[in-house]
């Protein structure tokens, strides 16, 4: 059982009472996913990109340590693809990994034809290596701003599209859905009254959900909405259970939390304790360079055994003039909190950093709910398994994305060009009760969930998060809120919910869903995917489900 029911819509709406758009092809978000499935679709095609913020402000434009993909001669497609399959813990789907992993250079050369300036070294790409890969393969720029300057680059490309209208400061409150069919969402502006934009087909690329949570590296737009108005709408969602956290968060009282990139242990930087004791030759093999769902378990056994708040970096025995040219972002935010980062020891800690669970999809990136596709953080294509690699993230916003938009463009040209409103509205009961604290209610809600469902879980923690999230969603969820402060609360319960169902109904330990009552991973589980919707509640598939999926060669 869930522990919330979400109501259908959460506001009222009526088609003679708020203003119509149409388009052919409605993109939710505007990370590097958005942005590749909108260069997808066929320029006789109307595209409109929606997005709360800015459209460089997504968790694409701070990602730091780059994109994952073959490019050395002495790399391999199977060596890439086996790193995936181990990091996802028997739960990614191999066949899908092959297709992201064999597209990855394609994208990588698109990114820079259309001006991405990549990091170079002797008249190549410069390549790095990162926690849990068996080679030097991730592409980077700016040192430690990837994100930044890949986002710059698609950004202007998409602007320069005359097919392609980019609408910022806006909210999605919800998808419209019509006899079983996504056909558009509603918005909501601070300019004007609530809209619909109606929509032949609709791709989600919203994000992640990192904001569930009180430590996080994610800014603070990423409230998982995508996720919570696609459960509501009727889609089906995969693997929640699984999030994972970053090993290393610069933790400086007062101060907010900043990633420090994977690729600073890449580089050959220490983890130690405050006693400088360096700890994690005792946890694994691989040291420093663990999968992340490793060196996160690591560093919060480590806390705990010293009853210390952190644990540190320590790049001191490397060049520190190389140290501050490779790393120049992290360099500026720890001189910020009066630190050298190429000299002192850096504290850091586990933050949620990625929702490797999210809307299932197929191959081509469709969704169970039909004239719906989703790409990016929000969805869960089966690549990740378990546990995300690193910089695998970019890698599949850009390959699903344009799988996304292509496929959504495609359906978009076979349907009949009927620019009309349908006959769906919706009106929320209205209760006579007192003004809510939502910022007191969020609050609560994240230090819970980094406290019960965070890096490690137990079947109690799990019953207490569940009560909590149904106490708080009995007087959140049955309200009408006026604007996007109390959405994004509406939208977060519904997502925890979610999570905790998951997380209580896998009682074994994979990847990044570590349970210390059950710590050993269950054989029989190892190729189980756990299902979540509305309609059908909380279910189990096998991985053959997916395997059987076709992958056309492109």
């Amino acid at each position: 059982m869930l522990a919330s029911d979400p109501p259908r819509y959460l506001v009222s709406f009526h088609p003679k009472r708020i203003i119509h758009r149409f388009t052919d092809v409605l993109i939710v978000g505007s990370g590097l996913a958005g942005l590749r499935a909108a260069l997808a679709v066929d320029p006789a095609c109307s595209v409109m990109i929606i997005t709360k913020v800015k459209a460089r402000k997504s968790n694409s434009h701070y990602a730091q340590g780059g994109i994952a993909a073959v490019w050395d001669p002495e790399d391999s497609f199977d060596a890439h693809v086996q790193d995936t399959l181990d990091a996802g813990k028997g739960l990614c789907d191999p066949k899908i990994a092959q297709l992201v992993v064999r597209e990855g250079p394609l994208r990588v050369r698109e990114l820079i034809e259309w001006g991405t300036a990549f990091d170079e070294a002797n008249g190549d790409l410069a390549l790095t290596r990162e926690g849990g890969h068996s080679a030097s393969r991730v592409v980077h720029a700016l040192g430690d701003a990837t994100g930044k300057e890949v986002m710059r680059a698609v950004l202007e490309e998409v602007r320069s599209r005359p097919n392609i209208l980019v609408d910022e400061k806006t909210f999605i409150v919800d998808l419209l859905t019509n006899e079983g069919r996504c056909v558009g969402a509603l918005t909501y502006s601070r300019s004007g009254p609530i809209q619909a934009i109606w929509a032949k087909q609709t791709v989600i690329a919203a994000g992640g959900s990192g904001q569930l949570f009180r430590e996080t590296t994610n800014p603070s737009i990423a409230t998982g909405d995508g996720m919570a108005m696609a459960y509501r709408a009727g889609a089906t969602l995969r693997d929640m259970e699984f999030v994972q956290f970053h090993p290393t968060v610069l933790y400086v009282a007062g101060s907010s939390r900043s990633l420090v990139s994977e690729a600073v242990r890449g580089e050959g930087a220490y983890l130690r304790d405050c006693n400088g004791h360096r700890f994690m030759p005792e946890f694994t093999p691989q040291k420093e360079l663990a999968p992340r769902d490793v060196v996160a378990r690591a560093i919060a056994t480590q806390m705990s055994r010293t009853q210390h708040s952190c644990v540190y970096l320590d790049l001191s025995h490397l060049n520190a003039d190389k140290v501050r040219e490779r790393f120049p972002g992290i360099t500026k935010a720890c001189r910020k909190c009066g630190l050298d980062f190429a000299r002192d020891p850096i504290p850091v800690r586990p933050g949620a950093h990625y929702m490797v669970g999210g809307i299932a999809t197929d191959a081509q990136g469709k969704s169970s709910l039909e004239g719906l596709w989703a790409c990016g953080e929000v969805a869960c294509t089966g690549l990740h398994g378990a546990n995300r690699l690193a910089s695998n993230s970019l890698l599949e916003a850009l390959v699903f994305g344009e799988r996304c938009g292509s496929g959504a463009s495609e359906r978009a040209l076979a349907e009949a060009d009927d620019y009309r409103p349908l006959a769906v509205s919706h009106d929320v009961a209205q209760h006579a009760e007192q003004e809510l604290d939502v910022a007191d209610i969020r609050n609560s809600l994240q230090s819970m969930m980094f406290r019960s469902v965070g890096i490690e879980r137990d079947a109690s923690k799990l019953a207490t998060a569940a009560e909590s999230v149904q106490f708080w969603s009995q007087y959140v969820l049955s309200r009408e809120f006026p604007d996007a402060e109390g959405w994004e609360l509406q939208n977060m319960l519904v997502v925890a919910s979610l999570i905790i169902a998951a997380a209580t109904e896998r009682s074994e330990s994979r990847g990044t869903h570590f349970r210390t009552d059950c710590p050993e991973s269950d054989p029989g589980m190892a190729r189980r995917h756990l299902l979540l919707s509305r309609e059908h509640g909380l279910s189990w598939v096998d991985m053959e489900a997916s395997d059987s999926i076709e992958i056309t060669a492109r």
